[in-house]
């Protein structure tokens, strides 16, 4: 049987607020013991990239000479969303 509790908003905020902790902590322990980021991203490729923008390959290899970050790997063209997104505002923004 389950029963209603009434809580001041003091009182809802401090549980939430130490709910959030314990989530956080656990998840910053989880990351530590396998070496990782807490969010990986995945890493797309130049097909991927290019659909994700709109635009064509040809293109895509214009704005990498001009400084659109990639990362190179095995003799292969990756990409990071968050990077590219993040230069492509900062560009816009100047």
């Amino acid at each position: 049987m389950s029963s209603i509790v009434v809580l001041e908003e003091s009182e809802l905020r401090k549980l939430v607020k130490e709910s959030m902790a314990e989530v956080l902590n656990s998840g910053q322990s989880r990351t530590a013991e396998n070496g990782l980021s807490s969010v990986e991203e995945p890493l797309l490729s130049r097909q991927q990239m290019a659909a994700e923008l709109n635009i064509s390959l040809v293109t895509l290899t214009d704005w990498m000479k001009k400084g659109l970050p990639y990362l190179r790997m095995n003799g292969r063209v990756y990409f990071r969303r968050s990077e590219v997104i993040a230069s492509m505002r900062h560009n816009v923004l100047k």
